[in-house]
């Protein structure tokens, strides 16, 4: 056992976890963040994606260990004082999902992507969730809730 500790949505923890557990993992079993999904283990859906420092990542490709002493932030982390983010909110408003299985990687990807470039147009969203799948929705809204977002008006 190695004991790491965190902050996760900004509570501090500590635990002793197998050097071998994903964080993703960790942050479903042991802290009951379920709105971090688990798709494919591949880390070819992105359903997975929290925010390491501030960064998009996919956690079913990061070990618990290599959180040891970061800043986590979750689906469910995003929304302050009982009001949602604004991409959480422009996600609702555009329709941007259907059965929201990709939901929570689709946001905090979206998230990390109008951090980085607060004004994208749609090639660059579409070149930003890139590596999050959805099986349901074609991405239509989803590009248009992350326009939203941005400010550039798109609404479904």
């Amino acid at each position: 056992m190695t004991r790491i500790s965190l902050t996760v949505d900004g509570a501090s923890v500590s635990d002793d976890v197998e050097p071998r557990m994903l964080l993703v993992q960790y942050l479903r079993e042991r802290l009951g963040k379920t709105g971090t999904v688990i798709g494919c283990d591949t880390s070819n859906c992105g359903a997975c994606t929290v925010h390491l420092d501030g960064t998009s990542v996919k956690s079913c490709n990061v070990l618990a260990v290599q959180a040891d002493g970061a800043e986590v932030t979750t689906i469910e982390g995003l929304a302050q004082n009982g009001e949602l983010h604004p991409v959480q909110a422009a996600f609702r408003e555009c329709h941007g999902l259907q059965c929201g299985f990709c939901t929570p990687g689709m946001i905090m990807q979206s998230v990390d992507l109008l951090n980085t470039n607060p004004k994208p147009s749609e090639e660059e969203i579409r070149l930003g969730l890139e590596g999050n799948l959805c099986r349901c929705t074609g991405y239509h809204n989803i590009v248009k809730a992350v326009q939203h977002a941005s400010g550039q008006g798109a609404t479904a």
